[in-house]
């Protein structure tokens, strides 16, 4: 079993065994309306990052956006029956629903709010909110606080667009994928 689906499994287990807030990955109903108010926050956080930095607390800006993405992250996994109980679980699975074809989301996404593992980059935005929320410094050149706002948007839209994405459009991807796997076991059998 890979790596994400050997972590996901261990963060579900969590849960059920210790059932706290902060513990794991719990199986819940799929909650469009949760994943609509996890939207909602999103959008909320970019503007309070906007705010942030038009006030000059770049430091504080890092964290709205990295929110908002985050939030973006459990409106996915709330549309899909999971409930992440922390940041850990949350990336592991909603990397598990892009390796299951569940979620159309670029992986290089996950990666932008988040390298685990040993993969740390210093440009990953949870690093980056680590950096300006435990550290000293207070100021983040514009350049980059301006592409981590417009990542953000982007983000946002992306994500949008992947939860209401038209239930027709989707049984269509899910046939013509099964089309294509079939062809595959027709040209190889």
């Amino acid at each position: 079993m890979p790596r994400i689906e050997n972590k996901v499994k261990w963060c579900v287990n969590k849960a059920k065994k210790e059932g706290a807030k902060h513990r794991g990955l719990k199986e819940v109903e799929p909650d469009e309306g949760k994943a609509r108010k996890h939207m909602d926050k999103a959008n909320h956080n970019l503007k309070a990052a906007i705010y942030l930095v038009k006030g000059n607390f770049s430091d504080w800006a890092v964290s709205g956006v990295f929110y908002s993405m985050y939030h973006c992250l459990i409106a996915l996994l709330a549309k899909h029956g999971y409930e992440p109980r922390n940041q850990e679980c949350a990336f592991a699975a909603v990397e598990h629903l892009i390796n299951k074809k569940k979620i159309s989301i670029d992986v290089k996404w996950l990666r932008r709010i988040s390298s685990f593992g040993d993969d740390h980059n210093a440009d990953d935005i949870i690093t980056l909110r680590e950096e300006f929320q435990y550290g000293t410094d207070a100021v983040l050149e514009e350049p980059k606080i301006k592409k981590l706002l417009n990542d953000a948007k982007e983000f946002i839209e992306i994500v949008r667009e992947e939860l209401y994405k038209p239930a027709a459009e989707k049984s269509g991807e899910i046939i013509e994928n099964a089309r294509k796997e079939d062809g595959k076991t027709r040209n190889h059998g």
